[in-house]
Protein backbone atom coordinates (compact mmCIF):
# COMPACT_ATOMS: atom_id res chain seq x y z
CA UNK A 1 0.00 0.00 0.00
CA UNK A 2 1.69 2.97 -0.91
CA UNK A 3 1.37 6.00 1.29
CA UNK A 4 0.10 8.79 -0.25
CA UNK A 5 -1.76 9.80 -3.67
CA UNK A 6 -1.71 13.92 -4.48
CA UNK A 7 -3.30 15.64 -7.17
CA UNK A 8 -2.27 18.47 -8.93
CA UNK A 9 -3.44 21.02 -6.45
CA UNK A 10 -1.76 20.47 -3.19
CA UNK A 11 1.62 19.79 -5.52
CA UNK A 12 1.51 22.93 -6.92
CA UNK A 13 0.55 25.03 -3.79
CA UNK A 14 3.36 23.90 -1.40
CA UNK A 15 5.85 24.40 -4.63
CA UNK A 16 4.28 28.37 -4.61
CA UNK A 17 5.60 28.30 -0.79
CA UNK A 18 8.71 26.55 -0.94
CA UNK A 19 7.35 23.96 1.09
CA UNK A 20 6.91 20.90 -1.13
CA UNK A 21 9.27 18.74 0.66
CA UNK A 22 7.15 18.40 3.64
CA UNK A 23 5.12 15.40 1.54
CA UNK A 24 9.13 13.60 1.06
CA UNK A 25 9.42 13.98 4.76
CA UNK A 26 5.70 12.35 5.88
CA UNK A 27 5.84 10.28 2.95
CA UNK A 28 8.76 7.66 1.57
CA UNK A 29 6.78 7.48 -1.84
CA UNK A 30 3.81 9.68 -3.32
CA UNK A 31 2.20 8.51 -6.21
CA UNK A 32 0.63 10.99 -9.20
CA UNK A 33 -1.66 9.82 -12.16
CA UNK A 34 -0.01 10.79 -15.43
CA UNK A 35 -3.31 13.42 -15.78
CA UNK A 36 -1.43 15.20 -12.98
CA UNK A 37 1.99 14.66 -14.07
CA UNK A 38 0.80 16.38 -17.49
CA UNK A 39 -1.02 19.17 -15.43
CA UNK A 40 1.93 20.24 -13.54
CA UNK A 41 4.89 18.95 -15.47
CA UNK A 42 4.10 19.17 -19.14
CA UNK A 43 1.57 22.00 -19.26
CA UNK A 44 2.75 23.80 -16.79
CA UNK A 45 6.68 23.94 -17.87
CA UNK A 46 7.81 27.15 -16.12
CA UNK A 47 5.40 27.43 -13.27
CA UNK A 48 5.67 26.57 -9.69
CA UNK A 49 5.81 22.68 -9.21
CA UNK A 50 6.98 21.83 -12.50
CA UNK A 51 10.92 21.39 -11.69
CA UNK A 52 10.20 20.32 -8.53
CA UNK A 53 8.42 17.31 -9.19
CA UNK A 54 10.54 16.41 -12.02
CA UNK A 55 13.31 16.42 -9.22
CA UNK A 56 11.32 14.47 -7.08
CA UNK A 57 10.76 11.95 -9.34
CA UNK A 58 14.40 11.99 -10.24
CA UNK A 59 14.79 11.40 -6.46
CA UNK A 60 12.53 8.50 -6.46
CA UNK A 61 9.81 9.90 -3.90
CA UNK A 62 7.49 10.46 -6.63
CA UNK A 63 6.08 8.04 -8.86
CA UNK A 64 3.99 8.49 -11.82
CA UNK A 65 1.31 5.71 -11.74
CA UNK A 66 -1.41 5.33 -14.26
CA UNK A 67 -4.82 4.09 -12.85
CA UNK A 68 -6.02 0.95 -14.67
CA UNK A 69 -9.97 1.76 -14.29
CA UNK A 70 -11.03 3.74 -17.29
CA UNK A 71 -14.38 3.08 -16.34
CA UNK A 72 -14.38 4.74 -13.09
CA UNK A 73 -12.14 7.61 -14.40
CA UNK A 74 -14.77 8.44 -17.21
CA UNK A 75 -18.00 8.25 -14.55
CA UNK A 76 -15.56 10.19 -12.53
CA UNK A 77 -15.39 13.25 -15.27
CA UNK A 78 -18.66 14.03 -15.26
CA UNK A 79 -18.16 15.84 -12.33
CA UNK A 80 -14.40 16.18 -12.07
CA UNK A 81 -11.01 17.52 -14.25
CA UNK A 82 -9.04 14.64 -15.48
CA UNK A 83 -6.44 15.27 -13.01
CA UNK A 84 -8.86 15.08 -10.06
CA UNK A 85 -10.41 12.25 -11.56
CA UNK A 86 -7.21 9.81 -12.65
CA UNK A 87 -5.94 10.93 -8.77
CA UNK A 88 -9.61 8.99 -7.24
CA UNK A 89 -9.57 6.16 -9.37
CA UNK A 90 -6.27 5.07 -8.68
CA UNK A 91 -6.79 6.12 -5.05
CA UNK A 92 -9.29 3.44 -5.00
CA UNK A 93 -7.22 1.14 -6.82
CA UNK A 94 -4.00 1.31 -4.83
CA UNK A 95 -5.70 2.16 -1.26
CA UNK A 96 -2.85 4.86 0.05
CA UNK A 97 -2.64 5.93 3.70
CA UNK A 98 -3.90 9.54 2.08
CA UNK A 99 -5.21 11.32 -0.47
CA UNK A 100 -3.92 15.42 -1.36
CA UNK A 101 -7.08 16.20 -2.20
CA UNK A 102 -7.63 20.34 -2.41
CA UNK A 103 -11.20 20.85 -4.52
CA UNK A 104 -14.76 20.17 -2.19
CA UNK A 105 -16.43 18.36 -5.03
CA UNK A 106 -13.22 15.90 -5.58
CA UNK A 107 -12.88 15.98 -1.42
CA UNK A 108 -16.79 14.90 -1.37
CA UNK A 109 -16.13 12.45 -3.92
CA UNK A 110 -13.90 10.97 -2.43
CA UNK A 111 -15.26 10.23 0.41
CA UNK A 112 -17.75 8.69 -1.41
CA UNK A 113 -15.21 6.08 -2.04
CA UNK A 114 -13.89 5.88 1.45
CA UNK A 115 -10.65 7.42 0.97
CA UNK A 116 -8.60 9.23 3.90
CA UNK A 117 -8.44 12.74 2.31
CA UNK A 118 -6.39 15.83 3.33
CA UNK A 119 -4.80 18.82 1.28
CA UNK A 120 -2.35 21.34 1.42
CA UNK A 121 -3.80 23.07 5.00
CA UNK A 122 -3.94 19.49 6.26
CA UNK A 123 0.14 19.33 5.91
CA UNK A 124 0.92 22.42 7.01
CA UNK A 125 -1.41 21.65 10.17
CA UNK A 126 0.76 18.58 10.65
CA UNK A 127 3.92 19.89 9.34
CA UNK A 128 2.89 23.05 12.65
CA UNK A 129 2.09 19.72 14.65
CA UNK A 130 5.49 17.91 14.80
CA UNK A 131 7.41 21.60 14.95
CA UNK A 132 8.50 21.81 11.25
CA UNK A 133 7.25 25.33 10.76
CA UNK A 134 7.80 27.79 13.55
CA UNK A 135 4.18 29.68 12.70
CA UNK A 136 0.94 28.30 10.79
CA UNK A 137 -0.26 31.61 10.31
CA UNK A 138 2.84 32.65 8.65
CA UNK A 139 2.82 29.79 6.47
CA UNK A 140 -1.69 30.11 5.17
CA UNK A 141 -0.74 33.68 5.03
CA UNK A 142 1.71 33.13 2.16
CA UNK A 143 -0.31 30.55 1.12
CA UNK A 144 -3.34 33.12 0.49
CA UNK A 145 -0.92 36.03 -0.70
CA UNK A 146 1.84 33.92 -2.42
CA UNK A 147 0.10 31.19 -4.14
CA UNK A 148 -3.13 32.62 -4.26
CA UNK A 149 -4.56 29.53 -2.40
CA UNK A 150 -8.35 30.63 -0.99
CA UNK A 151 -9.10 29.48 2.19
CA UNK A 152 -12.48 30.22 4.29
CA UNK A 153 -12.15 32.42 7.31
CA UNK A 154 -13.62 29.91 9.16
CA UNK A 155 -11.34 27.26 8.42
CA UNK A 156 -8.43 29.91 8.43
CA UNK A 157 -9.34 30.56 11.77
CA UNK A 158 -10.27 27.00 13.41
CA UNK A 159 -6.80 26.16 12.19
CA UNK A 160 -4.98 29.05 13.94
CA UNK A 161 -7.15 28.69 17.05
CA UNK A 162 -5.85 24.75 17.24
CA UNK A 163 -2.21 26.34 17.88
CA UNK A 164 -2.99 29.38 19.78
CA UNK A 165 -2.28 31.66 16.40
CA UNK A 166 -5.06 33.60 16.21
CA UNK A 167 -4.50 37.51 14.81
CA UNK A 168 -3.57 39.97 17.12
Amino acid sequence: MPSAISDSSTLIHLSKIGRLHLLREFHKKVLVAPAVWREVVEEGRGWPGSSELKEAKQAGWIEVVDPTNRTLIHFLRKDLHEGESETIALAVEKEPEVVFLDESEARRIARVYGLNITGVIGILIRAKREEMIPSLRKELDRLRDEAGFWIGEDVYMKALRSFKEERA
